[in-house]
């Protein structure tokens, strides 16, 4: 039902230069097998095309990226959501974001917020017919 990408490291850091500095096994054997939990890539999950497939799988990696290791070399860190407060004096800031208990996670990154709005369809109910069954007790009548 779904398809089967290849991750490639150069493009990811094309698309996400904020992770160059991280290094091939951070990448690879870190951030890659924690976003396939989330982001399935075997084939079995409900996207179909290989280009909303791949797009998704970096937005996760880039998402787990972020929350594993940070951006650019510095430490984990960063706000997501519209900047409903903010202070001068002895700086303050505070965001709001629409957070559910099921997407409280996705949100602390912008790729994890990008990564579930970009998902919505897929965690919808699919209505798949069982097989027609035709009952009739009397054929002669």
């Amino acid at each position: 039902m779904g398809v089967i990408v290849e991750f490639s490291l150069a493009n990811f850091v094309a698309v996400y230069p904020q992770f160059a500095t991280l290094s091939q096994p951070q990448v690879l054997q870190g951030a890659l097998p924690v976003a396939t939990l989330y982001c399935r890539n075997d084939g079995g999950g409900p996207v179909t095309t290989a280009e909303t497939q791949t797009t998704l799988l970096n937005l996760m990696v880039a998402h787990i990226c972020q929350l594993m290791y940070g951006a650019n070399g510095q430490a984990p860190a960063g706000i997501v959501g519209r900047v409903s407060n903010a202070a001068e004096g002895s700086v303050s800031v505070q965001a709001d974001f629409p957070v559910t208990p099921n997407n409280a996670w996705f949100m602390q990154t912008p790729f994890g917020a990008a990564y579930w709005q970009a998902t919505a369809a897929y965690r919808t109910m699919r209505y798949m017919p069982g097989p027609r069954r035709v009952y009739n007790p009397w054929p002669n009548r």
